[in-house]
């Protein structure tokens, strides 16, 4: 076969398809998590989650709902709303669950989770979410890089893709190509976009998951205060 005769959009018409068909199944599980705060003068924000199972969890970013009084409201792609409150968050990993309140167990779509620790350099990734409050938007990238990122709280494992992120897409889901749960969209590191691995999350959410009850019983004797932070710490991608 000679060069001239390859076309390379030969075909693509129905990878489109496929992958329009993939991210229809996967949007009624992607939700917008709306944060109030009691804090005077300041506002609330909006970022993004996803179902993590039917009994009405959504996994989110612990950064989209700091500052709340653990109450937030989530809103649905078919546009129902719910109140939710945090039932445990983790500022170490950046990660939150909420609980839906009166939500029907029937009618919450759940994305199915895949395996982050098969992820390879090079796969074609989407991140759903909403970004600048663009309800549903999704952008699609390839995993650029797998490893450990330094924090302000630490070093993390990452999923890196070149996907794009902005404002209202933090805690919302990466996706593979088989519509499967890869990671959940964190932070944007010197122009490139950064979502917490599946696999670490789940292993949070089933075991090492601190609810707000837990965390109440304890008390530190230290006294925390505002401390500014270097320009190159991180950048979130998480609320308007």
């Amino acid at each position: 076969m000679s060069l001239e005769s390859v076309n390379p959009l030969e075909g693509s018409g129905a990878v489109g398809a496929e992958a329009a068909d993939m991210i229809e199944a996967v949007l009624p599980g992607v939700v917008q998590v709306r944060r109030r705060t009691l804090r005077c003068g300041s506002r609330g924000g909006a970022g993004a989650g996803f179902l993590w199972s039917s009994d009405g969890s959504v996994m989110t970013n612990y950064h989209v709902v700091a500052g709340s009084d653990g109450k937030v409201q989530v809103v649905m792609t078919d546009d129902r709303s719910f109140d939710a409150e945090v039932l445990g968050s983790s500022r170490r990993l950046d990660l939150a669950m909420l609980r839906l309140r009166n939500a029907p167990a029937e009618d919450l779509p759940t994305p199915p989770v895949g395996d982050s620790d098969a992820l390879r350099v090079g796969e074609l990734v989407f991140a759903v979410g909403h970004p600048w409050g663009r309800r549903g938007a999704v952008t699609a990238g390839i995993v650029s890089g797998l490893g450990s990122v330094g924090r302000p709280f630490g070093r993390a494992r990452y999923v890196q893709s070149d996907a794009y992120l902005a404002p209202g897409n933090s805690g919302g889901p990466l996706v593979n190509t088989r519509g499967e749960v890869i990671g959940v969209n964190a932070m944007i590191s010197r122009g490139l976009s950064l979502a917490i691995p599946i696999n670490t999350a789940g292993a949070w959410a089933s075991g090492g998951m601190r609810t707000r009850r837990s965390r109440s019983r304890s008390r530190l004797g230290v006294r925390v205060q505002e401390a500014v932070l270097p320009a190159s710490s991180r950048d979130p991608a998480g609320q308007e």
